[in-house]
């Protein structure tokens, strides 16, 4: 990785502020997974914004916070 990680596995150092990472616990499968409906889900923001759609735009919204949640990335630690 190119930014240094805590001894546990859950979080990354980018100038000096912590950012949560994917939960270590899930298996490698489940992980891929989730990081493919994140990446979809970016994607339909992306999508939303350039139609102009504020109403697509808030649903899609919800469907990153749902895949990060599911991640671990987002919500209590797990």
């Amino acid at each position: 990785m190119k930014h240094p990680v805590t001894p546990d596995g859950r979080y990354f150092v980018v100038r000096g502020r912590l950012w949560r990472m994917a939960d270590p616990g899930l298996g490698e499968a489940e992980r891929t997974g989730l990081v493919g409906h994140l990446m979809k889900a970016r994607r339909a923001v992306r999508e939303a914004k350039r139609n102009a759609d504020p109403e697509a735009e808030a649903a899609v919204h919800k469907a990153v916070d749902k895949a990060q949640r599911e991640l671990g990335e987002r919500g209590p630690v797990r």
